[in-house]
């Protein structure tokens, strides 16, 4: 599966953003889904994964109630709604992909190009 996120910009502190990842090549359905981001100077981080159909979430704790993680698999879309973002929420924004395993976990297969997130006034 290839994987196009977009979607990135730059924003003020408490604005919102919507992140897409676009999905191609193979059954989406068939993918477990996450968004990573990797700030300056750290590591790459999990943000948010979503099952195949959308029945389970998770988030990592400094996002959860601003950003909402979705799918739509008639259209191969993944999309991370980003509310009231923070200046700490400035990253790379990656999409990924699995057939299977925890949503919580580094080790997904396929990654797309990253999407920049710019907070700042």
């Amino acid at each position: 599966v290839q994987l196009q996120a977009s979607g990135g910009g730059l924003v003020q502190p408490g604005g919102s953003l919507r992140l897409s990842c676009v999905a191609s090549g193979d059954t989406f359905s068939r993918y477990i889904m996450a968004w990573f981001r990797q700030a300056p100077g750290k590591e790459r981080e999990f943000v948010a994964g979503i099952s195949w159909r959308g029945g389970n979430t998770n988030y990592i704790d400094p996002v959860k109630g601003r950003f909402t993680i979705s799918r739509d698999n008639t259209k191969n879309t993944m999309n991370l709604q980003m509310n009231n973002l923070k200046p700490e929420d400035t990253a790379v924004y990656y999409c990924a992909a699995k057939f299977t395993g925890p949503l919580r976990s580094a080790t997904y297969n396929y990654w797309g190009q990253g999407t920049l997130v710019t907070v700042s006034s």
